[in-house]
């Protein structure tokens, strides 16, 4: 797939695997669209590749869990660019708290994020993506094949996501629109840090070995030649793959050993 002067909307553009991504289509010569909270870095974000790489961007301050704010999203792609290519649905928010003493509020929040910012934007988006016969896709996670602890809220959302793109893709399936997940699985960015405890706040620090991680540069490269080969589902690394395959056919084991690995985690939730 050619991706040069292809309209890509990413959520979630200013760090991690958002950030990387849109360097990413830059160099494969696709024009972008940006979104997320942190107007200012997308602004700088956006000048860089512009300069960087020879395309065009903008920039997008959004709440992807207000539909008011996605549909912004996509009426600027067209002001812009008058077509919508590929859709990038990779806004997100993590946690790390036991389900017995988090507040509900911090569920909804990650429902709102994670599940409706999908949601939204790609019921904006969709009128477009079936004119240009392109492709929606659904960052999504290994949390969303494999519920974790301490992630109850998180994995919640990503089961809903892989459902509700499952859903779709069969609707769309002789339309020509492209529809894929992809699952990451542990990858460096700032998700860990800016996961939210129990009651809501951010932890402001990780609780893995980040090093060890794939890294979102990556991750997003996987992303994009995904979309070039029209995969259905990505599933990214190993120990992802792994996770899956074994959910399926020994799920009983896959308790024990998610379990183990994560009593290993930092300030460990399980014991």
């Amino acid at each position: 797939m050619d991706f040069k002067n292809k309209v890509v909307i990413i959520t979630g553009a200013s760090s991690g695997i958002g950030k990387a991504c849109a360097e990413e289509f830059a160099k494969r010569g696709a024009n972008l669209v940006l979104a997320a909270r942190q107007y200012v870095t997308l602004c700088e974000i956006t000048a860089q590749l512009e300069k960087q790489y020879g395309i065009k961007a903008v920039a997008v301050q959004a709440d992807v869990s207000v539909a008011a704010d996605c549909e912004l999203i996509v009426k600027q792609a067209l002001v812009t660019f008058n077509r919508i290519d590929i859709l990038l649905n990779n806004a997100g928010l993590s946690m790390r708290a036991l389900f017995n003493e988090t507040e509900l509020s911090v569920l909804k929040n990650l429902m709102d994020v994670n599940f409706w910012g999908t949601v939204y934007c790609t019921k904006y988006a969709l009128t477009e993506i079936l004119k240009s016969k392109g492709t929606v896709v659904g960052v999504s996670s290994i949390a969303g094949y494999r519920g974790l602890p301490g992630r109850t809220g998180y994995s919640a959302s990503k089961f809903a996501m892989n459902g509700f793109m499952e859903s779709l893709r069969t609707e769309l399936l002789k339309t020509g629109v492209h529809v894929m997940v992809a699952c990451p699985g542990f990858t460096t960015s700032n998700i860990r840090v800016a996961a939210l405890s129990k009651d809501g706040l951010s932890h402001g620090e990780t609780s893995m070995e980040e090093g060890k991680m794939m890294t979102s540069e990556e991750v997003a490269f996987r992303i994009a030649e995904g979309i070039a080969a029209k995969k259905r589902t990505l599933v990214i690394t190993g120990q992802g793959k792994l996770t899956v395959w074994l959910n399926k056919l020994l799920p009983s084991l896959a308790d024990k050993l998610v379990f183990n690995h994560f009593t290993k985690e930092k300030n460990a939730l399980i014991k």
